[in-house]
């Protein structure tokens, strides 16, 4: 495998870059660049010291699609074999929060792989679109379900049916797009945002995104139920003992992650 095709980093304290490698084709994602990203996000869930993730593609583009020229003979048990939504799967189900830094295009496959993460930062000139239905498919790895939780089932519709492109600043207004950057600054600004979480304590921000992502699904009462444990269980924390008496203090608390 051609591993410079997803390059990792580690810029800041607990944080971790992960750079899509193909800009002569606008990280167009091909069956490596996908086991490849997916291996490096199921790595950097496992090691302790990494506390946030960021994707990025390099060059001027997020990832302007799935490569379709190696679709487009697939046949249903090749997809299965190939388990070819094994990425979007990782990104989905990884404990620590996941930053997409979205310059200019993320259009079908790479604007999937920007809903599957927990924080979207998007250039203010970044396009979005799932244009699937003009190539005779459909979204395949989360659109329909993140775009219908997110914002609802009429604007949702509108995109997919028709694969119309929206701007940054329609998908900021829409809820699709969690801040919005100038064009060239968005990885500076999705690594600052990065360092700030990765300082905050790390069983805090890790139940934090389990009981939104699960309590999304569930009655409110249930998810309800689920907050209040969650906001229990870290009373028996090292870090809330610390960050109450630091707080009462009047001083910065030094996190553990314990």
């Amino acid at each position: 495998m051609n591993e410079t095709l997803v390059e990792i980093q580690q810029p800041a304290p607990g944080v971790s870059l992960i750079t899509i490698n193909r800009p002569e084709r606008r990280n167009a994602l091909n069956f490596e660049i996908k086991q490849l990203l997916a291996d490096a996000i199921e790595a950097l869930d496992r090691d302790t010291q990494v506390r946030v993730i960021v994707i990025a593609g390099a060059g001027s583009s997020f990832v302007a699609g799935s490569d379709v020229a190696e679709m487009q003979a697939l046949t249903p048990i090749e997809h299965t074999l190939r388990a070819t939504d094994r990425m979007f799967q990782a990104v989905r189900r990884c404990s620590k929060p996941v930053i997409a830094a979205v310059e200019s295009y993320a259009l079908g496959g790479g604007c999937e792989l920007a809903l599957s993460c927990d924080i979207i930062i998007a250039g203010e000139s970044a396009q979005f679109a799932q244009p699937e239905v003009r190539l005779g498919v459909m979204p395949g790895a989360g659109a329909t379900q993140h775009m219908v939780r997110t914002i609802g089932k009429y604007q949702t519709l509108r995109l997919l049916l028709t694969g119309e492109r929206i701007d940054a600043r329609t998908a900021y207004a829409l809820g699709l797009v969690s801040e919005l950057s100038p064009d060239g600054s968005v990885l500076k600004r999705s690594l600052e945002v990065a360092s700030t979480i990765a300082e905050m304590p790390t069983l805090a921000v890790r139940a934090i995104k389990e009981v939104v992502h699960v309590g999304a699904d569930a009655p409110i009462e249930t998810a309800m139920m689920l907050e209040r444990r969650a906001f229990q269980v870290l009373f028996d924390s090292a870090d809330q003992k610390e960050g109450m008496t630091a707080f009462l203090d009047k001083r910065t608390p030094s996190f553990q992650g314990r």
